[in-house]
């Protein structure tokens, strides 16, 4: 019997004003994974008013999403679009690549794919 995983890690992070998010996502995202941390994201970003919070995502074990997820992450980043300074995202797929790419036209701030998650940091201390 094999176990299939899905959903997403996610660690909050504040130094003085910055908001630090990171997540992990695994396997093909769901509605109801989105309904577990959409509500941790809003208290996370809440007062925060303008640009201050740094994203690093990793999609490395990133299968996709179904239908419904990939609106709900939309309407997440249309929700908090403007209180994000930069996101970094990490994987190893030119299908990752791409969505990074389509997910900047959404955002506020900058939005960077990286293969290898050392860059990523790096470019999100810059």
């Amino acid at each position: 019997m094999s176990i299939k995983r899905h959903g997403v890690s996610i660690g909050i992070e504040r130094v003085d004003d910055n908001v630090f998010l990171s997540f992990k996502a695994r396997g093909k995202l769901t509605h109801d994974d989105f309904g577990t941390i959409s509500p941790m994201i809003d208290g996370a970003l809440s007062g925060i008013k303008k640009r201050k919070v740094k994203v690093l995502f990793d999609v490395t074990e990133l299968e996709g999403w179904e239908v419904r997820a990939a609106w709900d992450d939309f309407n997440l980043s249309l929700k908090h679009g403007l209180q994000v300074d930069k996101i970094a995202v990490f994987g190893h797929k030119v299908w990752q690549d791409n969505i990074a790419k389509v997910g900047n036209w959404f955002m506020a701030g900058d939005l960077k794919f990286f293969e290898h998650e050392a860059d990523a940091v790096n470019w999100l201390k810059e």
